[in-house]
């Protein structure tokens, strides 16, 4: 069975590379719409409304617009029975969250958030370590989600009503995503710090950020979510998290498979990278689920969920104070 695919929205950095894997799939028919950004979708088959795209009853859409602008979209895609994955974050509120989530239950449609790096084998490996309990119970986390200031690339990044902030919501939700899967326990608390020292003038959004959760079995983690990485670094940033556990400690690096080397001719230092494409094991993931109809995670739960680490690090930037996490 092929199935009938639809992408909405070009605006996060992410969707052209879906919309490529898609093209290039033998079971899948992939059709995008972007009303904003008629050039982006020339080169894929391409419908001129989102209603005209879902007219063509699609299967299952992916959604790749602002932040902001994911609710709309989604409860369209519901509506009118398409399985949903969307971009991250979920949402910029906790309402058009829930909303979104509820939307999708009340339609009997999945709702999956693209957080790929779940689907690494080798954060695989360390969730299996983890769940087995060979190393006891965790203790503590730090992670780090660093990347280049997306300023002239993709300039709604550093809207703050389009985008819900800066670096915190762009770079936090990756990891907490980590945490919510591998620890499997309720974020209570978080204390977060946040500055606009890097990169000056040029944006009105926080540009670095550090934010310390609290689970409610004890267990800490930090996570470093700066836009810190110079235009001359080899590439966007990167992804890590080391975990302290009660029996040993375990790191995982999720763009360490690489290859180093300086290119003579540009003058600079090049990763070659040969590790796992993350993005098309997350396609794969959501593709299964709208072939067979059985939900997958991450879901919208889990976007939600994250988010609201999110929400209360911004409340914790503003009173200086620790805050409650919502449920």
């Amino acid at each position: 069975m092929t199935l009938r695919i639809g992408l909405m929205s070009f605006a996060h950095v992410h969707a052209g590379r879906y919309a490529a894997l898609l093209r290039d799939r033998s079971d899948v028919d992939l059709r995008v719409a972007d009303p904003e950004r008629p050039a982006l979708a020339d080169e894929f088959a391409y419908a001129a409304s989102y209603e005209e795209l879902l007219d063509w009853q699609p299967h299952g859409v992916i959604v790749c617009a602002e932040n902001a602008r994911h609710r709309p979209l989604v409860e369209l895609a519901a509506a009118r029975g398409a399985h949903v994955l969307c971009e991250k974050p979920l949402a910029t509120t906790a309402d058009d969250a829930s909303a979104m989530v509820a939307a999708c239950r009340a339609a009997g449609v999945s709702l999956m958030t693209a957080y790929p790096v779940r689907f690494h084998p080798a954060f695989r490996s360390l969730r299996s370590t983890i769940r087995s309990g060979a190393l006891g119970r965790v203790l503590s986390a730090s992670g780090t989600n660093n990347g280049q200031a997306p300023i002239a690339a993709r300039p709604w990044f550093v809207d703050p009503e389009l985008a819900g902030g800066g670096a915190l919501i762009d770079h936090t939700v990756h990891l907490a995503d980590l945490l919510d899967d591998l620890l499997g326990r309720r974020a209570i608390e978080v204390y977060a710090q946040a500055n606009r020292i890097l990169h000056g003038a040029q944006v009105s959004v926080e540009t670095g950020g550090l934010v310390v959760v609290t689970y409610d079995d004890g267990t800490v983690a930090t996570i470093d979510c700066s836009w810190s990485v110079p235009a001359s670094y080899p590439t966007w940033g990167g992804l890590t998290l080391a975990l302290e556990c009660e029996s040993g400690t375990v790191e995982f690096d999720a763009f360490g498979d690489r290859l180093d080397f300086f290119d003579d001719e540009a003058g600079r230092l090049r990763w070659l990278d040969y590790g796992t494409d993350l993005d098309a094991l997350m396609l794969d993931a959501f593709l299964g689920s709208v072939r067979s109809g059985t939900a997958v995670e991450p879901d919208g739960d889990v976007g939600y969920r994250t988010l609201q680490i999110v929400l209360a690090a911004y409340r914790s930037v503003a009173s200086g104070r620790p805050e409650a996490v919502e449920v």
